[in-house]
């Protein structure tokens, strides 16, 4: 895929974030606050961070598509990763901010929520889900940890809007069956949501900071490359080959043994051959040859 289209298909995929987180925190701090709901209100903050993390997002995926330059040989791919980042740091603030609410809930007098408050929260979960699916999809086509980032926000919000909602289901049937304890369900449920927020920012952040340090991959990742290389005519034996991830693209690093009797033109060519087979790989963005001279006797390169 070029990168335009790549870029075009995830700007629209922000979009889409962006608007629809909008209108969700929108409406549900509305009736949230009509419909006296503790546990609706949180979810409502939590929908409107997705709103600033899908506007991150949209900024990484916008930078990561910028071509190497002087001072970014490599590319700018590790955008991406560092959007991802961004986006874990708000969920974690927001998660923090939620909790010391729904704690400071239990020590004031709870009012019932409205039954609108449990319709608000349900249609929540039917369009979160759809623009879950939705996100990781396109996050997964397109090898990009922030889309993928950020379609988590999206499921993360599913299960706040269900916690809401059981809250919200229990404390009106306290109302309903005169039991005042049951009122306490609904920041409770923010309780949840808290937690739950926490845990998606902490998994975010851990995979994205991991990406961005200089993440390698593994030796069955990177077995398909070498069979490539293996076939390359010239190589004699692949002494190194590390692939690494830089954003939704890979940088590789190879060192490759050849004859130590041709010339250094032809040792070249061999290099160019190596590199032009492994950048016919879509997820290839640059290929750095190293050319070692090999011994037949004890199989190694000559150091």
């Amino acid at each position: 895929m070029e990168q335009e289209e790549r870029y075009k298909e995830a700007r629209k995929g922000a979009y889409i974030g962006i608007y629809g987180n909008l209108l969700l925190a929108i409406v549900k701090a509305v009736i949230g606050y009509i419909g006296n709901s503790k546990a609706l209100m949180a979810d409502a903050v939590h929908s409107a961070s997705d709103v600033v993390g899908s506007i991150a997002v949209l900024f990484g995926l916008r930078a990561a598509k910028m071509p190497p330059d002087e001072d970014h040989p490599y590319g700018h791919g590790k955008a991406e990763s560092i959007a991802a980042i961004i986006v874990a740091v708000l969920l974690f603030i927001v998660g923090i901010e939620i909790t010391k609410s729904s704690i400071t809930a239990f020590f004031k007098p709870v009012h019932p929520p409205e039954l609108i408050a449990l319709l608000a929260a349900f249609i929540s979960i039917f369009l979160k889900e759809w623009m879950f699916r939705y996100k990781y999809a396109l996050g997964k086509r397109l090898n990009s940890d922030a889309i993928i980032a950020n379609a988590y926000e999206h499921r993360s919000d599913v299960y706040s809007s269900a916690a809401a909602m059981v809250g919200i289901g229990i404390a009106i049937l306290g109302t309903k069956f005169n039991m005042p304890v049951l009122l306490y369900a609904d920041p409770a449920a923010g309780l949840i949501v808290a937690i739950m927020i926490l845990k998606m920012a902490w998994d975010i952040g851990a995979e994205s900071i991991h990406t961005t340090m200089d993440h390698v991959l593994h030796e069955e990742d990177i077995e398909p490359y070498k069979e490539i290389v293996r076939n390359v005519e010239g190589v004699k034996e692949i002494n190194s080959l590390y692939a690494r991830e830089h954003g939704y693209y890979v940088i590789i690093d190879i060192k490759v043994s050849v004859d130590p009797y041709i010339t250094v033109e032809e040792g070249h060519k061999i290099g160019k051959n190596v590199k032009a087979q492994l950048m016919e790989q879509k997820d290839v963005e640059n290929v750095f040859v190293h050319i070692n001279p090999y011994n037949d006797k004890n199989n190694s390169f000559i150091q």
